[in-house]
Formats: C-alpha cells, structure tokens, sequence
C-alpha cells in the first residue's frame, strides 16, 4: 500500500491542527521521553491485531494497553525507588501488572513502597547490576556462530545464552559456554535457528531503497527518520518508493550496533506516524516510553507489514554472522526479508527499530529491534511526536 505526498500533506495538516488544540505539538528525544498521561482509544483494527497475533479477547486487549500504560509510567520509578537492591523488572501478563524484582537485602520500607505504588514484589537472588556485570564480561567473549544470542532475564536472575539447536555439541560452542558460566549466573536455552538481518533486493511495496537493499522507515525525527544501521553506510543515498530522492544517511553503525538516521530533503517532510497497513489505522506517535518485557508490542514493515507480539527480553546481544549487535530488545514478532529499520512500537510510544530475527510471518518467529531512545541519544535527534 503506498502512500502519496498528497495524503501526508493532509495528514500533516490534521497534526498542526490537532496540536494547536492541545496547546503545542509535543516532543521526546533520548532524556525526555514519558508515555503520554491521555491517549486515544485503542483503534479497533488494533486490536483485531493482538486478537490475531497474541490470541486474545477484544476485551481482553483493551485492559491490558491499559495496564500496560501503567506499568510503562511505573517502570523507571520503580527502578530509582528499588535503588541498589533493584533485580529487574517485567509485566506480567496473567496479573498484569508491573513485578520488580529485589535481591534479599532490600530493605522493607522500599518493598512497601513498591507494592504501594502498584508492582508485584520478588525476591531475586542477584541484582540487576551484578548480571548487566556478568554479560558485559561475556560480550567480550569471541562467539562462535552456534550461539544466537545472550540477554540478562531478570525474572530467572541471570544470564541466558541462546545455543541454536543441534549446536550445543560443537566444541566452539562448549568453549564460549563454558567460558561464560566463569562470567557469573548462566542459563542455557535451545533456539531454532541462527538471527538474520531482515535487509531485501529491490521488490515492490512502500519501503525506501539504497542501493539494491530495501528497508524500513524506522520512526520520524526532527530533520529526517531514523533506521537499521544495515541498510546503508554514511554518505549512502536514499530513494522513496515512487523512485525519488529522499535523503542521505548521515550516521550509521553495524555491527556492534544496529542504527541509523537518514536526512530528509527533495520535498519529502517528515510526520510522527507509524503505517497501519489497512489493518489497523495510521498510528500517531506521541512519545518513546520504553515498555517492559511481556508487555505487547507491534511492528511496522514494508514487507509484511503489520504483526504483533510481546516484549521477550532487553539488553540482549545478537550473533548475526557480520558480528555481534549490543542492547537490543528481543520480541515474540515476526518479520521477513525488507523490513528491516522498521518501526516498533506500544499503544503510542515509539520502541525501536527492526534489526533482524528467524522465522517468518508464516511460521512464526523471533525479531530483534534496537531501542529507539539509545538512537535519539547517540545522534543528538528528537522523536517527531504528535
């Protein structure tokens, strides 16, 4: 579904109008960046999407954005509130509400507070900072291509290291094992299949191109959108999908990290919107507020356009086979080949952008997004909100 200059300028238009009514239109960057306290309601193509994709009721959908709102607000005071007895934090579905873990030592006023201000309480054994520790050792270990992946669970209290299925027994990948379990807590799970990055040749659709590559527009921002590192090199330049010229790249990283932002001139402008794909209606961005694991979230692609899913883990790093990729937040979303750099996001707060995965919108899967506010922050930009 392609979208002409023609309907973004009607679309800019209602913006201005809308955020005149509201007293000024709004603005997040990397420091500044909290969920909206007023939203709309959640569209219903919205939610026939978290119907499809996370099997659940339209009632059921409807109560947990709303819980989910709460828990984002809750999250980084918690987190300050839990000082250096803080383990983590995570939604929990079942109950949801917000579960911040604390190690033994918390003392008992700060649990009161937490259960006062609305999370669960558990005691963990290690806390958040001893197992960001222990895999900060870890990413300097040389990974073999065996393993996919390893993050910090906050909710098992350490350190998982994803070993793809029918690896486990190669000696490259019993070495880095073994090497980590010396790192600190470790816990070995099994995967299906080695990431990838979700870059594609020239196809049709609603992408932008550089070179033969065609990837996602991640998110608006101030000047020009923000993406997949993967997708193009400082310098690169960059056309829109009717063929035009739309920006360069200006800053870029892969591997280590997996980001990017473009500049935006020739007549295109930029707007604080995310692609509904006809399935559900444009989303307005109003902020980057950084949802917890097992909220949900949803992702944007101009392949398969738009799939929901949860929040699986953060601070993960990827193996793709070009190197490793730090910080980034795995989710239970599909994703194929072009949708790459495009955007995830939760209710109306920008999280990341694609960066690579396995599977496919058939079958199912596992992507991966790098954080959208570590991108604002690493190049100085501010998120284009409504």
């Amino acid at each position: 579904m392609r979208r002409s200059r023609l309907t973004y300028a009607g679309l800019a238009a209602l913006l201005v109008l809308g955020g005149w009514t509201a007293g000024g239109t709004g603005q997040a960057s990397a420091d500044d960046s909290p969920a909206a306290a007023d939203t709309e309601p959640a569209s219903p193509g919205l939610l026939q999407a978290m119907q499809r994709d996370l099997g659940l009721s339209k009632e059921r959908a409807e109560a947990r954005l709303a819980a989910e709102r709460i828990a984002i607000d809750l999250a980084p005071k918690a987190r300050r509130a839990a000082g250096s007895a803080y383990g983590g934090a995570w939604f929990d579905a079942d109950s949801e509400r917000l579960t911040v873990a604390v190690t033994p030592d918390a003392p008992s006023a700060t649990v009161r507070k937490l259960r006062s201000a609305g999370a669960s309480v558990r005691t963990v054994a290690h806390s958040a900072s001893e197992l960001d520790a222990a895999k900060a050792r870890i990413d300097r270990l040389p990974a073999p291509s065996g393993v996919s992946s390893w993050h910090v669970d906050p909710a098992a209290s350490t350190v998982v290291v994803n070993v793809v299925r029918d690896k486990h027994a190669d000696n490259d990948v019993r070495r880095f094992v073994s090497r980590a379990r010396a790192a600190g807590p470790v816990t070995v799970e099994t995967v299906a299949a080695a990431p990838r990055t979700f870059a594609a040749g020239t196809v049709g659709g609603d992408p932008y191109y550089t070179g033969n590559v065609r990837c996602s527009i991640g998110f608006s921002v101030h000047g020009g959108f923000v993406t997949a590192g993967h997708c193009g090199q400082p310098g690169a330049s960059v056309r829109g999908w009717d063929g035009t010229h739309i920006g360069t790249f200006q800053g870029s990283s892969f591997p280590g990290n997996d980001y990017a932002w473009v500049s935006v001139g020739s007549g295109w402008w930029t707007v604080p919107v995310v692609l509904g794909w006809g399935t559900v209606p444009d989303r307005l961005v109003r902020g980057s507020g950084e949802a917890p694991v097992g909220a949900s979230v949803c992702r944007s692609g101009s392949t398969t356009h738009w799939h929901c899913g949860t929040v699986l883990a953060k601070n993960e790093t990827v193996n793709y086979s070009q190197g490793a990729v730090h910080q980034m937040t795995k989710t239970s979303v599909c994703a194929e080949g072009g949708d790459s750099g495009g955007s995830f996001i939760s209710g109306d707060q920008a999280q990341g952008v694609t960066s690579g995965g396995w599977g496919n919108c058939s079958g199912g899967g596992e992507t991966w997004f790098q954080p959208v506010n570590e991108i604002l922050g690493r190049y100085g930009l501010t998120l284009h909100t409504a």
